[in-house]
């Protein structure tokens, strides 16, 4: 895996630039297509933090003019450790690019586990305005508090006013809307619209609007440090440390229910699994973006410094998960 992972972002560096090559892996699609190279069926899991790991390994500073930081677990934690060493060692950065990437970094995980509330904490343009290139998932809830959707501008700048402002009339709006659901069970959010819906013996009700609750504990000290700190924009007050899901819903609720800002509640994944499909459900895949990808995957392995032995084992692959992908009908198979 190393060994051909060294060889095909060689080729693809040398022929595109690294740029496009850090585009390529940011394509959920490709990343998977890549990984199927590398050795992954279509439907394993923790293809995205082995492969990352397997990339770590092959990029060669001299080479590829790329670095991978941090890793899986633990070692995620060493990211903050790694950039510097790397920038130094083999960029000659400056300070102040440096902790633009300790800052990047920061933020790419903190937006993708609090800002975007899906119920998955993630690892791995603007933080804040639709950052994703693609998500892909198995399944695609339909609860999901996305304060990166361009629909939530309206609610990020009330939660700025609300963050700056008076810390009682924030704690007031807080209660006001806890007292409620405590006096009232039933007064809540998911049962102004409800539908039945039965799936054959078994029954349940399915709220039609937003899935709202106010978090049971909040952090009111934190409170006090993001007044004292005056954030100017929403990027701002998501990059305090210890503005978490908590925080961010809380101010979230509040910006909706008392002033009428409305979140978005649609969930930003593009393509999930659909097993055993032929009918293109949940939707059809984008064919000419696979096409793109696998074709894109082709020249690369073609133009490998590899053994001609690993170039077919490795074509031979592509061609395998290509034709999983799609009948040669050109109907949806396994996705």
């Amino acid at each position: 895996m190393v060994k051909l992972a060294y060889a095909i972002s060689k080729v693809v560096v040398d022929e595109f630039g690294q740029q496009e090559f850090l585009r390529r892996l940011s394509d959920p699609l490709w990343f998977q297509a890549f990984g199927c190279i590398l050795g992954f069926d279509w439907h394993s899991s923790g293809v995205t933090t082995v492969v990352t790991g397997v990339l770590k390994q092959a990029l060669n500073e001299d080479v590829h003019s790329i670095s991978i930081a941090g890793g899986k677990g633990k070692k995620s934690t060493e990211t903050k450790n790694d950039i510097p060493k790397l920038a130094e060692k083999h960029y000659n950065l400056s300070s102040s690019k440096i902790d633009n990437l300790l800052y990047a970094s920061r933020m790419a995980a903190k937006i993708d586990n609090a800002a975007l509330q899906d119920g998955y904490s993630l690892y791995l343009k603007s933080f804040i305005s639709e950052p994703h290139a693609g998500i892909i998932s198995k399944s695609k809830s339909p609860d999901t508090l996305n304060m990166t959707s361009i629909d939530s501008a309206e609610n990020q700048k009330i939660c700025v006013e609300l963050a700056r402002g008076d810390i009682n009339n924030l704690k007031s709006s807080v209660y006001k809307i806890t007292e409620t659901y405590t006096r009232d069970k039933r007064n809540t959010l998911d049962k102004w619209i409800t539908a039945d819906t039965s799936d054959n013996d078994y029954k349940m009700k399915v709220p039609l609007t937003e899935h709202y609750w106010m978090p049971r504990r909040l952090n009111w000290d934190l409170f006090r440090k993001i007044y004292d700190i005056q954030p100017q924009n929403y990027e701002q007050l998501v990059s305090i440390p210890g503005v978490g899901p908590s925080a961010i819903r809380a101010l979230s609720l509040i910006g909706e229910i008392i002033f009428g800002a409305k979140a978005s509640w649609q969930n930003p994944v593009k393509y999930n699994f659909a097993h055993g499909g032929k009918d293109g459900v949940p939707f059809p895949i984008a064919r000419k973006i696979y096409d793109k990808s696998i074709s894109y995957l082709t020249s690369a392995i073609e133009g490998a410094e590899i053994e001609r032995q690993e170039r077919i084992q490795a074509l031979k692959i592509l061609g395998d998960y290509s034709a999983r992908m799609f009948n040669r009908d050109g109907t949806q198979d396994i996705i």
